[in-house]
């Protein structure tokens, strides 16, 4: 994690942050601050004049919208590269990520008991482990594939041959990054919601979300489809599944307009 970014994850747990700290840690990056304005004027945020700079990028986004953005376009260098073993050009990987993050905010807009301030990073980085584990299963593909073509799910079957997988792998990056533990314990558990003893929104959320964004043809590879979502999860949210299908016909168009200002140079 560049050295920007782990100052504004910092800030992100600060409900004290002012503008004006913030202001003083991008000052030293243009570069970084350029991608933020860019992020704020995409079309995606839909705001009507154009954002100049990073006081009235928080003025018209919030303070933690503005930090997420930050921390995004941190890791964009990181995940829009090829991964190997999971079979994902350049791009891909991001774009599914973008897609996820996309409609977990999607999926608690309207739900007054979730905090959906939360849910964008998170959902932004439930693949990150693949960056790693994409090597090694790369080189054990032919045994990962015969398990999984049993009908196993493809998560599972990296752990019963590497012995983890790839949201184990993600978690203990953003461990090392000093990620917040709610983020982190997302990623962990994004395949698995059911696990944790005591259940979380985030792991919730990033769970569907990802489930929901694989039947729109992104990061198929994982999951099963919609259909085969954890009845204890929809319990818990009191999510109504009718909500999916108008999402999902959402995401792409949402995707497009963001992806665009999220791909930096």
């Amino acid at each position: 994690m560049p050295a920007t970014g782990a100052k504004m994850l910092k800030m992100l747990e600060n409900p004290e942050t002012s503008i004006d700290e913030i202001e003083d840690v991008l000052r030293h990056d243009p570069g970084l601050t350029g991608n933020v304005l860019k992020l704020a004027n995409s079309a995606y945020f839909g705001i009507p004049s154009k954002v100049s700079s990073v006081r009235q990028g928080v003025l018209l986004l919030g303070l933690r919208k503005l930090l997420q953005l930050v921390v995004a376009s941190c890791v964009s260098a990181v995940m829009d590269k090829p991964v190997p073993g999971y079979d994902l050009p350049p791009g891909d990987l991001w774009r599914h990520s973008i897609a996820v993050s996309i409609a977990a905010e999607a999926l608690v807009k309207d739900k007054k008991n979730i905090d959906g301030e939360d849910i964008f990073t998170p959902a932004l980085l439930h693949d990150i482990g693949k960056l790693i584990l994409g090597h090694f299963v790369r080189d054990e593909l032919e045994d990962i594939e015969k398990i999984a073509s049993k009908g196993v799910p493809y998560v599972v079957a990296e752990n019963m041959v590497l012995g983890t997988d790839h949201a184990e792998v993600g978690a203990q990056v953003l461990t090392q990054w000093s990620f917040p533990r709610d983020v982190i314990e997302a990623v962990r558990w994004h395949h698995d919601p059911d696990f944790p003893e005591q259940s979380k929104v985030p792991v919730d959320i990033v769970y569907l979300s990802n489930l929901l964004c694989q039947t729109n043809g992104k990061g198929a590879e994982d999951d099963g489809p919609v259909y085969d979502l954890s009845p204890t999860v929809i319990e818990r949210l009191g999510i109504d599944v009718r909500q999916f299908e108008a999402i999902a016909s959402n995401v792409s168009q949402w995707v497009d307009e963001l992806a665009d200002a999220l791909t930096f140079h």
